[in-house]
């Protein structure tokens, strides 16, 4: 408890962006947010007013600064599970709680517990050695999906294999780096979708308008609200899904269900169990954003309306440009703002670098057309300093 507000003091684990736009949202809600960053140049870092600093892999970093907080929760989900186990053992608050937030660190167990729920997903195997992914590939046929059971995102982790002698150079490789693998079918997807709900420790449920998430070289680039063209059945089910997934695996906080959208419906792709790249455009978008509900949720407050703001919003990734443009982000921002007053820009004070994720920008507006095309523009302008569609300044 904070003895100046008389408020719960919230602990996050991770310097990250996430927790810069949760800092963001704790404001708002009179919370005093304790960041726990590798780095004092971290993106919360720079911005949260109670900084920690210390490693998510350092138990007792990560006792004393639970110590300190009523609840502790993540930016990321790479804090090892025997710490979490500790901390719990300890009487510290997590949430999500180690065995919740284990089925998004370990991509084995997650399809594993998904199967045994009955839940659609793509056939898979566990490969510990390459006649594992050979008899894969021969019955489910080439190519198929190689990824590390731990440690993988934004399509690191993630290898597509297309025939047998594919397999043989990589997986020897990859197992005697100590990577623990499987394998999964490559599913005839239409598109990727996102379903994030929340859930609270008394049980409460709230799920957001179904999105479509559009991916380049496995990073998510731009997100439409809602996913244009689903018919309501499907997003039912999909949020119906995302709302089990979550009470059964007891998770507390912000959870995203990445899809795909087949003919035959939707099949569960990933886990996240913290606030996710695909929820960055309730920000803008909807009446209470992916951040304020984890803090809802883990603090255990009545969860707040995720109704859209407008008919429609996008939201577009900013990543980092091959080459750093000579223009400044002051004068980006300055000529994008020109353009395009309507942007709403979050950027994370993160240095540049090519294919860094720097920020975000949302639109906001009746129809995902246009909100799309100036999304994309501004997106690039902020990276590159360019105009994809020609425009000068004068």
């Amino acid at each position: 408890m904070d003895e100046r507000t008389r408020l719960p003091v919230v602990g996050m684990v991770g310097g990250g962006q996430l927790a810069r736009m949760t800092h963001q949202a704790a404001i708002a809600l009179g919370q005093s947010l304790r960041v726990l960053a590798a780095d004092e140049n971290d993106s919360a870092g720079l911005v949260a007013g109670q900084v920690v600093h210390g490693s998510h892999t350092d138990l007792e970093a990560l006792r004393g600064f639970a110590s300190g907080v009523d609840v502790v929760t993540f930016d990321h989900e790479h804090v090892p599970g025997e710490h979490l186990r500790a901390l719990v053992a300890d009487g510290h608050t997590v949430r999500p709680g180690p065995d919740a937030l284990l089925h998004a660190q370990d991509k084995l167990v997650m399809r594993r517990r998904l199967e045994a729920m009955g839940l659609p997903i793509p056939a898979y195997a566990e490969v510990t050695a390459v006649d594992d992914l050979l008899k894969f590939g021969a019955e489910h046929s080439w190519p198929v999906v190689l990824k590390a059971a731990r440690g993988g995102y934004d399509g690191r982790g993630v290898w597509m294999v297309g025939d047998e002698e594919q397999a043989r150079q990589l997986v020897p490789e990859l197992l005697a780096a100590g990577t623990p693998l499987l394998v999964e079918q490559k599913v005839p997807m239409r598109r990727e979708l996102s379903a994030l709900v929340a859930r609270s420790p008394f049980g409460q449920g709230a799920a957001w308008p179904l999105v479509e998430t559009v991916q380049e070289n496995g990073i998510n680039t731009e997100v439409l609200a809602p996913a244009p063209g689903l018919l309501a059945d499907v997003v039912r089910q999909a949020q119906d899904l995302a709302l089990r997934v979550a009470r059964e695996l007891d998770v507390v906080g912000v959870l995203a269900v990445e899809l795909f959208e087949t003919d035959d419906g939707v099949v569960v792709n990933e886990l996240a169990m913290r606030p996710h790249n695909s929820g960055h455009w309730t920000m803008d978008g909807s009446r209470t954003s992916q951040f304020e509900q984890h803090l809802r949720a883990v603090l255990d407050y009545p969860l707040g309306v995720t109704d859209l703001l407008a008919p429609a919003c996008v939201m577009a990734n900013v990543l980092g440009a091959p080459e750093q443009p000579a223009m400044g982000p002051d004068e980006r921002l300055h000529h994008l703002f020109a353009r395009f007053p309507d942007a709403k820009v979050h950027l994370y004070g993160k240095g540049e670098r090519p294919g860094r994720k720097l920020g975000h920008v949302n639109f906001v507006g009746p129809g995902l057309d246009e909100l799309r095309r100036k999304a994309r523009l501004s997106a690039h302008w902020l990276s590159h300093a360019v105009w994809a569609d020609g425009w000068q300044i004068h």
